[in-house]
């Protein structure tokens, strides 16, 4: 039996630091407002153009409702009212964003997707933890790339059925 010197099973890290691992990866860069996000690629699975969604009763105010997507019906949220950033109009840069998150088929619409970047786990910084309107569990942390920061979102946290308002299927 071999053993790694590197095992951090258990680790005696605040919890602050500890809560969520930020993997080195590719990540899509997408711009919400003023600010630049960046996801984790692995769970985008296609980037559509923005169309309006059918309307669902009783849904939350960010929920924008649902499209049919080969016979998949998925729900569409707006990142921006589901983030509390300022209402921006919808125009020839919209986009929806058709993400994986733990199974559940999503679409997020953001105003613009910019590109794909190459972060290194050891680039993303932990996020200041203070009162803001975006709440820190979505917050991953925070890479600077050239000249712009981008806030790593935990599509997780944000996307999660939870925090949709959404009953869990099975």
């Amino acid at each position: 039996m071999q053993t790694s010197p590197v095992s951090p099973t258990f680790e005696t890290k605040p919890k602050a630091v500890a809560a969520v691992a930020v993997d080195s990866g590719q990540y899509l860069t997408l711009r919400l407002g003023d600010e630049d996000y960046a996801i984790d690629i692995m769970r985008v699975q296609e980037i559509r153009s923005y169309e309006e969604p059918t309307r669902m009763a009783n849904s939350p105010i960010f929920i924008k409702g649902v499209i049919n997507l080969r016979g998949v019906i998925v729900p569409i949220v707006d990142l921006r009212m589901k983030l509390n950033i300022s209402k921006v109009e919808y125009n020839e840069f919209t986009v929806v964003i058709i993400l994986n998150v733990r199974g559940s088929i999503i679409g997020a619409v953001v105003d613009a997707v910019s590109d794909v970047v190459t972060l290194d786990a050891k680039n993303i910084k932990p996020a200041p933890q203070f009162e803001s309107a975006i709440d820190s569990r979505f917050i991953l942390g925070l890479a600077q790339v050239g000249e712009r920061m981008l806030i790593v979102m935990n599509m997780e946290a944000l996307l999660s059925t939870a925090e949709l308002g959404m009953v869990g299927a099975t």
